[in-house]
């Protein structure tokens, strides 16, 4: 049987965040990060490590990550309530925002 992410257990992801219309602005893929107009010479694009349930991302990514499997992809969608707020100075701040994450590794606690 394949193993599932539990809360504890360290993932690897890929992830592409946009807007309900589609315009992206964060991915940890640099051929599309370019492709969006959002490259950053200076970042390192590779698969973002997580511990699921500690709360390092935002509560509606950290709760997608349960359950997926190695090569599996889930596109959620997320409220401002489980993002950045319903307000505040953060600019996602009162958005609702979509991630399709693919874990690409996980590591049992």
């Amino acid at each position: 049987m394949t193993e599932t992410v539990e809360k504890g257990d360290t993932v690897r992801v890929h992830y592409i965040g946009s807007f309900k219309g589609g315009k992206v602005f964060d991915t940890s893929y640099e051929e599309k990060a370019k492709k969006a107009g959002v490259y950053q010479r200076s970042r390192d694009y590779r698969p973002l490590p997580v511990v699921a349930g500690a709360g390092q991302v935002i509560k509606g990514f950290d709760e997608a990550l349960l359950g997926l499997r190695v090569n599996e992809e889930k596109e959620v969608e997320i409220p401002p309530e489980k993002g950045y707020g319903t307000s505040g100075r953060h600019p996602l701040a009162g958005k609702t925002l979509v991630f399709k994450i693919k874990v690409v590794e996980i590591k049992k606690k």
